[in-house]
């Protein structure tokens, strides 16, 4: 799938907003409740997005001009990497991951961590993360995961 990955700025802070919820309410509900799918998505508001690119790298996917996935790197860890749900399945997460595992390892990151969904696992896994334990807030479960990079 031939699409660009960018920078995101604060003009893709709704698309992004949508993409997230998009992929919350369609893909991750197959293994969330839906009381635990309407408090993840209350922290992917657009203004809350906004926040974000103050403190993370935020990219995106783009397709023309519409945004149809993200991710971002926080220090050493991958969050919020949801890719709208028409679009999974055709390798821009994968792209997305190269982007970031390639911003990590400019700066010097050894090791990449993830807090991935349930329904993540396995494309972390089949990118070479390892799973390291489970944490639980409230009702939501996140495997933490972690890769080594080579420098």
């Amino acid at each position: 799938m031939d699409c660009l990955i960018r920078i995101a700025t604060s003009e893709d802070a709704i698309a992004i907003s949508r993409v997230v919820c998009d992929a919350l309410r369609e893909t991750n509900a197959k293994d969330y409740t839906p009381t635990v799918i309407d408090l993840v998505e209350q922290s992917f508001s657009p203004e809350a997005i906004l926040h974000f690119l103050t403190q993370r790298q935020v990219y995106v996917a783009t397709i023309g001009h519409q945004v149809v996935a993200t991710a971002s790197l926080d220090q050493d860890v991958v969050r919020s990497v949801f890719v709208n749900p028409s679009h999974q399945g055709k390798g821009i997460g994968k792209q997305l991951m190269v982007k970031i595992q390639s911003a990590a390892v400019g700066v010097g990151i050894k090791l990449l961590r993830v807090p991935s969904s349930i329904t993540a696992v396995g494309f972390y896994a089949s990118l070479g993360f390892k799973k390291v334990r489970d944490e639980f807030h409230g009702a939501e479960r996140t495997i933490i995961m972690e890769q080594r990079l080579e420098l």
